[in-house]
């Protein structure tokens, strides 16, 4: 390439996704000398692009963390995948997220050609985001940030903790991984002073505090952080429970009930059981409400949830009537 110009938006573009370029594979990239890549390095340290030199036969360049930071070159998907990243974060189950994505989209949109922003706008005007019942509160950004700052420094973390039964304590943990489900944020950690595995719902922790010690990281029981979640959530009491047995088959009921984490097996080819665990009456009431919308429901615990689906079917057809 022999426009000086368009060789430097593309030494910049390589340098924005790689850590560190080895010199010689750099020049190869971008076919040229190593004297001419040095002198292009030049121009963009004049741009003010803090790029870093390591000298030597096995030396390169890496784009550094400067004190301000330079445009961002972006390719077409990657522009609209942050324009809908932005977009979907809004939405997020984080305190003050909203307004923070929306001016940065607004930002970002700004400097988007017209290509772009028709493609950005086809894709916000016909997407909705949905909301089930049971919406967790909101997490402040703070404590999500120190917390995943814990988790990468592997250092102890100091909170107050209230759990599902009222039960209020302080804890000193060891965080090891952050995980998002629908509208909750958990984190799994080692407990210093139970000395087991648990894991905490951060829109229930308080006044979380760096303990200044670090830890050495263990493995999360069978590797995987987010199953492991799963299986905690799933072995939470949950004081109402129902067991219904829908007409359809396995996998569609599990589908259609999946948000709710019910748990189904299969009778037979035509019929599955599901079991609901919910914090409430009315939360079992709208998992079978969901499950008779669309199949035949017998109810086999408990009694008094057939009543409950009566009036419901009774207030639809008032409905359709009206």
């Amino acid at each position: 390439m022999h426009d000086p110009t368009g060789r430097a938006l593309q030494l910049l573009s390589l340098l924005q996704t790689h850590k560190f370029w080895p010199g010689a594979e750099l020049a190869e990239r971008l076919d040229v000398s190593s004297r001419t890549l040095r002198r292009d390095v030049d121009r963009l340290r004049e741009l003010g692009y803090p790029v870093d030199a390591t000298p030597g036969a096995d030396g390169g360049y890496r784009l550094a963390a400067g004190s301000h930071m330079p445009p961002l070159l972006l390719d077409d998907d990657e522009a609209v995948a942050i324009a809908v990243g932005l977009r979907s974060a809004a939405g997020a189950s984080v305190a003050g997220i909203e307004e923070i994505s929306l001016r940065a989209l607004a930002k970002l949109e700004q400097v988007l050609p017209d290509r772009l922003r028709r493609r950005v706008t086809a894709v916000h005007g016909n997407i909705s985001q949905m909301t089930w019942p049971g919406r967790a509160p909101a997490v402040d950004a703070d404590v999500l940030a120190l917390l995943a700052q814990a988790c990468r420094d592997s250092e102890q973390v100091r909170f107050d903790y209230q759990r599902r039964d009222g039960d209020a304590s302080r804890r000193l943990v060891e965080p090891h991984q952050l995980l998002s489900s629908g509208s909750r944020w958990y984190v799994v950690a080692w407990d210093a002073r139970r000395d087991d595995w648990r894991t905490f719902r951060l829109d229930r922790l308080r006044d979380p505090k760096l303990a200044g010690t670090r830890f050495r990281p263990r493995a999360i029981p069978g590797g995987d952080a987010a199953e492991f979640v799963r299986q905690s959530i799933g072995a939470m009491p949950r004081p109402h429970t129902a067991t219904v047995v829908a007409g359809g088959p396995v996998e569609v009921v599990r589908g259609l009930v999946s948000w709710s984490g019910a748990e189904v097996a299969a009778l037979d080819d035509v019929r599955t059981r599901v079991h609901i665990r919910a914090e409430s009456a009315e939360d079992v009431d709208t998992v079978a409400t969901v499950l008779a919308s669309r199949f035949d429901v017998a109810v086999e615990d408990p009694p008094e949830l057939g009543p409950r689906l009566a009036a419901v079917a009774r207030r639809l057809r008032a409905a359709s009537r009206s």
